[in-house]
């Protein structure tokens, strides 16, 4: 997740020589999806200036659940620009000021406000994908995964919209934080990800104190880590799923995408991993890799 927020750099920077030569493209910046304790949660909306296809890929912008709108690159978007898509970069609640649940619900509030203003945004709103990368991959499989049908009693009309997606495509997710590498290998905020504790630092609002408090009950942080792991939502109606992933990956291994293709295949949902033989945790050439995932998404998002 490290080497993914260097990698986003690097594709902020080469972003700007490309969108500069690629007027293929309108960019609306800081549209506002949510506001949450007194901050806006904001996206960038990219649209093709021609040969719009009506449907639409929502980026999870996310390293080690860290977010920022700097970490947005026309670069990452060019090739789902080019086949007509309509690209959503989504910044989410980020560490370390907010936990995993934080950006799970960020993550979720986008893809219903996506939907609810399909109409404004020129898309279908029963053609949207998801994509991202490690931490980003890992928000996409669960919005893939659990996304809901919306609460049609909901006052917010954003809120009656589904969550649900049509495709994923992403690259190195962790699906499983029961079991990380190996059966029964508890990794939250811990071991491997040693480094990553903010996004794990679970806490529940305490109606007496009136603040948010540390959890600390280790059966209750279990059963986060559950519900925060995309293996455990896999049903029979879930959204098809790619996934890249390097065998030489010591971050997240790819046993973690090895489990969630195996409970896909369990449950007869479309799926594929594509290995990358001797590669870690990114690559210099992964972009060509977005080819991969437009193959998928022009296949899983065509219009009926």
């Amino acid at each position: 997740m490290t080497r993914t927020l260097l990698l986003l750099s690097m594709l902020l920077v080469l972003g700007e020589v490309v969108s500069a030569g690629e007027p293929n493209l309108r960019r609306t910046e800081d549209v506002i999806y949510d506001r949450k304790f007194g901050t806006a949660l904001t996206m960038d909306v990219f649209t093709p200036t021609k040969h719009a296809n009506g449907a639409a890929i929502v980026w999870a912008v996310s390293g080690g659940w860290f977010s920022s709108h700097q970490a947005i690159s026309p670069i990452f978007v060019q090739e789902f620009i080019k086949r007509g898509y309509t690209v959503f970069a989504v910044v989410h609640r980020s560490q370390p000021k907010f936990t995993i649940p934080d950006a799970i619900a960020a993550m979720t509030r986008a893809v219903r406000f996506i939907r609810h203003n399909a109409q404004k945004f020129k898309i279908d709103p029963e053609r949207i994908g998801i994509t991202g990368g490690s931490a980003g991959g890992h928000l996409s499989l669960m919005i893939g995964m659990a996304g809901d049908k919306g609460n049609p009693r909901a006052t917010d009309a954003v809120e009656r919209a589904a969550s649900r997606v049509q495709a994923v495509a992403c690259f190195y997710p962790p699906t499983d934080f029961l079991n990380y590498g190996e059966k029964g290998r508890v990794v939250l905020g811990n071991g491997v990800l040693a480094n990553f504790k903010a996004p794990f630092a679970f806490q529940e609002f305490d109606p007496k104190s009136r603040s948010f408090e540390p959890i600390t009950d280790e059966k209750k942080i279990l059963e986060i880590g559950k519900q925060i792991s995309p293996v455990y939502h896999v049903t029979p109606d879930d959204a098809p799923a790619l996934i890249i992933h390097g065998d030489a990956d010591k971050l997240v291994p790819i046993q973690q995408a090895q489990l969630i293709i195996g409970k896909l295949n369990e449950a007869k949902v479309p799926c594929k991993l594509v290995v990358r033989e001797g590669k870690a945790h990114g690559w210099p050439n992964l972009l060509n890799d977005l080819t991969i995932f437009g193959d998928w998404f022009d296949v899983h998002l065509k219009a009926k």
